[in-house]
């Protein structure tokens, strides 16, 4: 099992950037990883997923382009550039090893003026 810690999150105007980080209790560099989210009422759905090398990556059609997901083994950490934002980005995102069904408590991203 791994422990994954998600952090960056916060209150940031519509147009604003965030960037959120997933630290890792130990190696994730032979697993692919991924951010979901979830927002009040709703299920939690797939940001975007990475996979060992950070060589490919895949994106919900919402979010390509604003989003970009990444990784530094070294550091076994994920990181999540969230740029654009508007107010329907709201939500607790999650970071997740999807091997061990692993996840983090989540950060929240609040968009709003």
């Amino acid at each position: 099992q791994v422990q994954l810690v998600e952090s960056g999150g916060g209150l940031v105007q519509p147009g604003g950037s965030l960037r959120l980080s997933c630290a890792a209790s130990r190696r994730i560099s032979g697993y692919y990883m991924a951010w979901f989210r979830q927002a009040p009422g709703q299920q939690r759905e797939l940001v975007a997923r990475i996979s060992p090398t950070g060589g490919s990556t895949n994106y919900a059609d919402s979010m390509k382009g604003r989003f970009t997901i990444s990784r530094d083994n070294a550091k076994n950490t994920v990181y999540l550039q969230l740029n654009n934002l508007k107010p329907e980005d709201t939500a607790l995102y999650y970071c997740t090893r999807p091997a061990g069904n692993d996840w983090g408590q989540g950060t929240q991203v609040t968009v709003s003026s």
